[in-house]
């Protein structure tokens, strides 16, 4: 049932992304643009609607105590802002701001095809691929 809920979750995610035009990615670009003259505000909107299910959503499971298809709620990350977090993020946001996509959006942007969308998720799929490879390769490098 879990894979079920994950599959229908996922589905109304990229629904939610087409409905908002936000697969678009001149859309989010507009939005980056502030000082350019052609900000288009409709990112944000997009984020301020979607705190509102999800303040609600945090409020029914802080009440639960257990989820509804699940033994336990998953922990909260235990670690701080450190290098890696940073830099995770100051890559992700260069990345975002350079063509205008993130993992989300470009996987529901599939659907339309091109070769752009498609290059862009090889590339994402390269990087996690080499995400959970270089650990390893230190670890062997070290020992």
């Amino acid at each position: 049932m879990r894979i079920v809920i994950a599959l229908l979750s996922g589905a109304l995610f990229g629904l939610g992304l087409a409905v908002s035009d936000m697969i678009d990615p001149q859309r989010v670009l507009g939005f980056l643009d502030v000082a350019g003259g052609a900000w288009d505000p409709t990112l944000a909107f997009v984020m301020g609607g979607a705190l509102i299910p999800m303040a609600i959503a945090w409020r029914v499971a802080a009440a639960r105590r257990r989820p509804a298809y699940g033994a336990t709620f998953p922990a909260p990350p235990s670690g701080g802002i450190d290098r890696r977090l940073l830099g995770g993020a100051a890559l992700f946001g260069a990345g975002w701001g350079l063509v205008g996509f993130c993992p989300g959006p470009a996987l529901a942007a599939l659907s339309l095809g091109g070769w752009p969308v498609a290059l862009f998720v090889a590339a994402m799929l390269a990087g996690m691929a080499l995400h959970g490879i270089v650990p390893r390769l230190r670890a062997r490098v070290a020992a």
